[in-house]
């Protein structure tokens, strides 16, 4: 009995989730200014991970642990390079030689 509620407990959560991504989605779209893009890629990674957690738990497997932990390097990286960009307007700084 209690396998069945967990069960729905885990599959509303995993909806949620994606309800989640697709609100975020839209803000990243329709953000009104660049930093709130960039936060709402953020969040968007963020809720990615919970997501695929949840997934993970589902099936109860744990090879997506380094499905999480390579989506969330890469929004990290994503996130300093798009700051950097809104800071400096330019991601990588070139060295000139003269």
């Amino acid at each position: 009995m209690i396998e069945g509620i967990l069960f729905w407990v885990i599959f509303l959560s995993l909806c949620f989730s994606t309800l989640s991504i697709l609100i975020t989605i839209y803000r990243c779209l329709k953000g009104p200014t660049a930093s709130d893009r960039v936060q709402a890629l953020d969040v968007l990674g963020i809720n990615i991970i919970a997501s695929v957690a949840i997934f993970s738990v589902l099936l109860r497997t744990t090879a997506f642990f380094e499905v999480i932990l390579l989506i969330g390097i890469l929004s990290f990286i994503g996130t300093i390079a798009f700051a950097r960009f809104i800071e400096r307007g330019i991601v990588i700084e070139r060295q000139h030689f003269d």
